[in-house]
């Protein structure tokens, strides 16, 4: 079984101080197979804010999939927003479109949803679709696929449509073809795991989508900082939320879904 802890919308340049030694603490703790953060980890995409992002990641175990999000794209920077989006984040976290991290039990694919031409919406297109498929589809059936976005491929009931990344359908066919198993993004600072199964139904085929909340934002949505950690195999998968406990000062385990493989995909699974 591997561990990922997955965080998401770090916002740096409006995060609460005090959460960040303590986040690092805790991540480190859990002894984390890979380090998930699901983009924005800037407030403004500004030189200082992805330096401050950078300066955090340094502080938390290696290896790390990290990708951007809306806020790592200048938006008052007209000519770096349209001719040059992700050139801070390149700089400053990682210049890898796509990156990836594979060991015989996992494989966790990054892609990039961010765009130019949208505030805050984002999407996937066909060139990365056929990342996918090159990166994830030839792996064997042993191996537990992963998919990581900010946008994310399905949302809690409640929640506008509107949020999802674009061609999301599209995607989901192709993420069907390759077995892709859990699905990992932000953006909506909630924590929600769901399956895929009724808002893209696929013969045979469900996905698991796990989406995190803020880890250090002060633009919390109704729900404490927290992130996510992630036990899961073939068969199995156990996400465990971490939250703020300010009278503790410290992230505490506050919530616990467990997931078992079914014949079409993912079912609910009782308490451990």
């Amino acid at each position: 079984m591997r561990k990922i802890v997955h965080l998401s919308d770090l916002h740096f340049g409006r995060v609460d101080e005090r959460l960040l030694a303590p986040l690092a603490e805790r991540v480190r703790a859990l002894a984390p197979d890979v380090v998930v953060v699901s983009g924005d980890l800037t407030q403004r995409a500004r030189r200082r804010q992805f330096e401050q992002a950078r300066a955090f990641l340094a502080q938390l175990p290696q290896p790390q999939i990290v990708v951007p999000g809306n806020h790592d794209v200048p938006l008052y920077n007209v000519a770096a927003r349209f001719f040059w989006p992700l050139a801070g984040f390149r700089r400053h976290i990682t210049r890898e479109p796509a990156p990836m991290f594979r060991d015989d039990a996992l494989a966790v694919l990054g892609l990039n949803s961010a765009r130019s031409l949208v505030l805050k919406n984002g999407r996937v297109n066909a060139r990365q679709l056929a990342q996918v498929r090159d990166a994830l589809c030839g792996l064997g059936d042993e191996v537990m696929k992963v998919v990581v976005t900010h946008h994310p491929f399905d949302l809690p009931p409640e929640h506008d449509h509107r949020a999802l990344v674009g061609r999301a359908a599209l995607a989901m066919q192709t993420f069907a073809s390759c077995g892709i198993d859990v699905l990992l993004a932000g953006h909506l600072h909630v924590s929600h795991s769901l399956d895929t199964g009724l808002r893209h139904p696929q013969a045979g085929y469900e996905a698991l989508m796990v989406t995190a909340g803020t880890a250090t934002s002060t633009r919390g949505r109704g729900e404490r900082n927290a992130f996510n950690l992630l036990r899961l195999d073939k068969r199995f998968v156990q996400v465990e939320r971490y939250e703020w406990q300010p009278e503790r000062a410290a992230f505490v385990s506050a919530e616990c879904e467990r997931f078992q493989r079914a014949a079409h995909g993912w079912q609910p699974a009782p308490p451990a």
